[in-house]
């Protein structure tokens, strides 16, 4: 299990859900919200794991992708400032 504030290297589909079920505890969402614990960071490699990839609508790297409850709330493409603003 990684600490808090680590990147988690995810390298199954399997631990992906299991790292999105996590994200939506409701113990941990609380405590985020009160600043006590840092959001998750997961890595993922899309040529070992393209359901994913597809799944997400990954076609950039980097992509990061915001999810809270499970659904995502926001998506930034590529590693260009102008291109996120």
């Amino acid at each position: 299990m990684a600490e808090e504030g680590q990147v988690i290297e995810v390298h199954s589909v399997e631990a992906w859900n299991e790292q999105i079920l996590k994200g939506n505890d409701s113990n941990k969402l609380n405590w985020l919200k009160s600043g006590q614990m840092s959001p998750s960071l997961l890595k993922v490699d899309v040529d070992e794991l393209n359901t994913i990839a597809e799944e997400w609508e990954i076609e950039a790297m980097p992509t990061f992708l915001f999810l809270k409850e499970g659904k995502l709330v926001n998506k930034v493409v590529g590693g260009n400032k102008t291109g996120r603003e």
